[in-house]
């Protein structure tokens, strides 16, 4: 199981990939393979306002639903529309091509409070 060492992550399983100001957001593989097989993703519209471990979404795989919560604040300013069509990315490329959506910061410091690849590596293997 991959865990970048260029991402910061969530207790919630959502990691985080800046650059700049912007914030790209999606779902860990050690998620994803608790999930299941993807059928479904629901994410917000561009402009859309996020909170800090407010959920935004959510995706549904063939066990069950599970919300997506906002690792960081800001205003949605990209979805990544391919998830529509093709949820299944999720289960086969969770960091690269299945990002579900960006957002501008708000608020940078709130980084701070997520992990670092070898802390949630350790939080998901207890």
């Amino acid at each position: 199981m991959e865990f970048p060492s260029n991402l910061k992550y969530s207790e919630e399983h959502e990691w985080v990939r800046v650059e700049g100001n912007k914030a790209y957001i999606g779902i860990t593989e050690f998620a994803q393979s608790e999930l299941g097989d993807i059928v479904f993703v629901e994410l917000p519209e561009v402009g859309a306002t996020l909170k800090q471990d407010e959920p935004f979404g959510s995706v549904e795989s063939v066990k069950t639903v599970s919300e997506l919560y906002a690792p960081v604040s800001g205003t949605v300013v990209e979805v990544n529309g391919e998830l529509e069509d093709a949820p299944e990315l999720v289960n086969s490329s969770s960091y690269d091509k299945a990002w579900m959506i960006v957002v501008e910061l708000s608020d940078a410091s709130e980084l701070d409070k997520l992990m670092d690849a070898a802390k949630y590596e350790a939080m998901v293997k207890e």
